[in-house]
């Protein structure tokens, strides 16, 4: 058999798998309409940016100094004054109820401290039940209180920092979060899938007419691997569309760097998924199996807490986690324009994945027939 008769061949088997996602509408809903949605979810709602954050304000001193200083708070975008306090004993009503996220309290002594030329007491008083914003609000308000000291009150400056963020100018959140969901989304339905790809055949009672064709096992797994491979590449290159012309999040990078990454992380994915529906006989056993990965590869993989912030053990952890290293080369190429070159640490693990998963699926794949 030459080569263009196998490729015939294995053609109608690949034809196939590909309708068994897409001759059902409803399926065909799942794989498109759910990651829309969770790009707008995510894009919108997964940040740490504050913008508009409703705060109080305490001013007992009520002096020009202090009269300054309040205007300069409310004039932040990132704040608005929704309430202006009578007393101190009004600060639990307003943070109790998370109505405010802080309340920032200029003592009695403010003006006269600093018309002598002494240290004006100013509070920060945070929510800190949600420490990350709480801590956000802190540091925003200071930088204003600090600007403040600079314009108005004259403390001289010993030192001019100007400060720069390469890759963000503006340190937005959703740059970081969007551009990380050209991995996370796709892995999460290519791994569904692909797990689900041979238990589907047990548990629908088709498995058996396989065995019985002509086709090879190793035909039989590559035909499964290539539709989830296919759906992966195309899910990222919508999340990359919304990425650029709705998030407005520049590409610097190319796409063929990128995706030629996006291909070897997909492949280790859908390695992963093929060894868990290998082994799984029920669709409910690959589901679980599934779930049990996902959770923890997406904590792992950096997208909500820095690798470095984690403690060493998880650290180890992380390398064996593809996402991880998905991300970081997403970020690399996307944001920061770093060739293949430059990025060999992090193909690499994803590499050593897909190189132990698909033999690994194959092995129990050929111990199931």
């Amino acid at each position: 058999m030459t080569f263009g008769e196998w490729l015939k061949w294995f053609g109608n088997l690949f034809v196939k798998e590909i309708l068994t996602y897409f001759i059902d509408p409803a399926s065909r809903f799942i794989l498109i309409v759910p990651l829309i949605i969770q790009i707008f979810l995510f894009g919108y709602t997964a940040t740490f940016d504050l913008n508009h954050a409703p705060i109080a304000v305490l001013n007992e001193s009520h002096g020009k100094y202090s009269q300054q200083l309040v205007a300069q708070v409310g004039a932040s975008p990132t704040f608005y004054i929704r309430r202006y306090l009578q007393n101190a004993s009004q600060m639990k009503d307003e943070l109790n109820p998370r109505d405010s996220l802080a309340i920032v309290h200029i003592q009695s002594d403010f003006d006269s401290k600093l018309a002598q030329g002494k240290e004006g007491p100013v509070q920060i008083i945070t929510d800190g039940r949600n420490s990350t914003t709480a801590g956000l609000a802190a540091a925003e308000l200071s930088m204003i209180i600090q600007d403040f000291n600079h314009r108005y009150v004259g403390v001289p400056e010993g030192i001019n920092v100007e400060m720069r963020a390469w890759y963000n100018p503006n340190l937005q959140t959703q740059w970081n979060i969007v551009t990380a969901l050209i991995g996370t989304l796709s892995f999460i339905q290519v791994l569904m899938l692909s797990a689900l790809s041979v238990a589907r055949e047990r548990e629908y009672g088709t498995f058996d007419q396989l065995l019985v064709s002509p086709y090879r096992p190793f035909e039989i797994l590559l035909a499964k691997a290539t539709p989830p491979i296919f759906i992966g590449i195309a899910q990222t290159f919508i999340v990359v569309l919304f990425a650029v012309f709705w998030f407005d999040i520049p590409m610097r990078g190319s796409l063929l760097p990128l995706y030629f990454g996006i291909f070897i992380f997909t492949l280790s994915t859908v390695g992963t998924g093929l060894a868990i529906s290998s082994i799984s006989p029920t669709m409910q056993q690959a589901m679980i199996f599934s779930f049990v990965l996902i959770v923890p590869m997406v904590i792992l993989s950096g997208l909500v807490t820095p690798v470095y912030n984690m403690p060493e053990i998880l650290q180890v952890l992380t390398y064996a986690d593809p996402l991880r290293f998905a991300l970081e080369y997403v970020h690399g190429v996307y944001l920061e324009n770093l060739s293949i070159s430059e990025l060999w640490g992090q193909l690499l693990p994803m590499l050593i994945t897909a190189v132990i998963t698909l033999p690994f699926a194959a092995f129990f794949f050929r111990r199931s027939l």
